[in-house]
């Protein structure tokens, strides 16, 4: 059994024996950081096997365990997610003390949350239910968060008057997801309610940071919201092809790629 197998089964056995535990009590008790801790119980709470309750990881008395129940977290994520985080991580290193920021909802977005340094001091406007669980730990950031209506497949959530309060606010940087980008197509997300959002996000921003990990390169999903020569710098991992780094420096676009 892995170490992070050993620490998610010793992470749910505490949390059962102590009928809920905070992030700050996990990590001492396992002996790891609070990051760790908040990364561990995203994949819980993704597999319903625990509940996050005013801050606080209480065991899912409705998850059902098998015999030979074992949370791995390699097989609870997805195959990208390792170049995600490392993408997010760039990304995070990428915001300076005093930046006004907007973070678009996705799950590279939402590691990008997860890696803001904790003793950063920022404003950031989001309006994801992940990306915002994630950043309320962090007390010195100024947290505006866009309300509306929730939208469980994303945790976005969204709505005209958090649309307006975009377009009322400028940001020094927008870091921006996508599900698809295309040659000919353009950049594309998978739901319709996003790009709206999206693009005022685009209209307030300096520099528009385009977030996603190599398999999503030469796909096209069904909302299109923007050109590729609307970003300023791309990151994304360093199995992008060939043929799209070329294009990507004809556009004359920053591309950073993670290791």
């Amino acid at each position: 059994m892995s170490k992070k197998t050993d620490r998610i089964n010793q992470l749910i056995d505490i949390i059962k024996l102590r009928n809920g535990a905070s992030v700050k009590e996990l990590a001492s008790l396992l002996g790891v950081s609070e990051m760790t801790i908040r990364r561990d119980l995203i994949v819980l709470e993704q597999n319903n096997i625990v509940n996050n309750v005013y801050g606080a990881a209480i065991y899912n008395p409705a998850h059902k365990e098998t015999a030979d129940s074992c949370y791995e977290l390699s097989n609870a994520k997805s195959s990208q997610d390792m170049e995600k985080n490392k993408i997010g991580a760039f990304a995070a290193s990428l915001i300076q003390p005093g930046d006004i920021v907007v973070i678009d909802t996705g799950s590279t977005t939402e590691m990008l949350a997860e890696n803001i340094d904790d003793t950063l001091n920022a404003t950031v406007l989001c309006f994801n239910a992940n990306i915002l669980n994630s950043l309320r730990h962090k007390e010195h950031l100024s947290l505006i968060f866009s309300g509306g209506r929730y939208h469980p497949k994303t945790q976005m959530v969204e709505s005209a008057e958090g649309i307006e309060l975009i377009q009322s606010m400028r940001f020094n940087k927008a870091f921006i997801s996508a599900a698809g980008i295309h040659h000919n197509l353009g950049v594309t997300c998978v739901y319709h309610y996003e790009i709206a959002t999206k693009k005022a996000i685009l209209q307030s921003s300096v520099e528009k940071i385009l977030l996603l990990d190599s398999s999503k390169f030469n796909q096209v999903k069904p909302a299109y919201f923007a050109n590729l020569e609307d970003f300023d710098v791309i990151i994304t991992d360093n199995s992008l092809p060939a043929d799209w780094r070329k294009q990507i420096e004809n556009a004359e676009i920053k591309l950073y790629l993670v290791d």
